[in-house]
């Protein structure tokens, strides 16, 4: 799947960095916005939908966050999802694999592509935007 505009969804202004970092270094050209946290994120999603501007193809999501953290974000996500014209793919991303509740993994399960842990590296960029 070709991915042309990217959310980060995250407190960790590093992880912005790198991220950045990585698609230059990769090659990879995309439309990137980054939100410190969920809350900033949904605004502009529905922003996005209500305007008629492209939604992202892909959200890179932090679980833990100030005001909205991962798991309210995908609660709210979920109940806009019907009205997106596209689907929307998530990368859940955390600093440690103990934020992926199993509990909260089983119900968000049909939402999310694929776990990944922090930090990013280049394999793991292409693995998403080059297969």
């Amino acid at each position: 799947m070709k991915f042309n505009n990217v959310f980060v969804v995250d407190d960790d202004k590093v992880h912005h960095f790198i991220i950045k970092k990585l698609f230059e270094k990769n090659d990879i050209a995309v439309n990137q916005s980054f939100f410190e946290n969920g809350k900033d994120a949904l605004s502009d999603l529905k922003a996005k939908l209500n305007d008629g501007e492209n939604l992202p193809d892909l959200i890179l999501l932090d679980i833990n966050m100030p005001v909205l953290d991962g798991w309210q974000f995908l609660e709210e996500f979920n109940q806009i999802k019907p009205t997106f014209s596209k689907e929307i793919v998530i990368y859940m991303v955390s600093s440690s694999e103990d934020y992926f509740n199993a509990d909260r993994l089983e119900q968000f399960n049909a939402l999310i592509a694929e776990y990944l842990v922090k930090p990013m590296t280049s394999e793991v960029i292409k693995k998403i935007f080059m297969e």
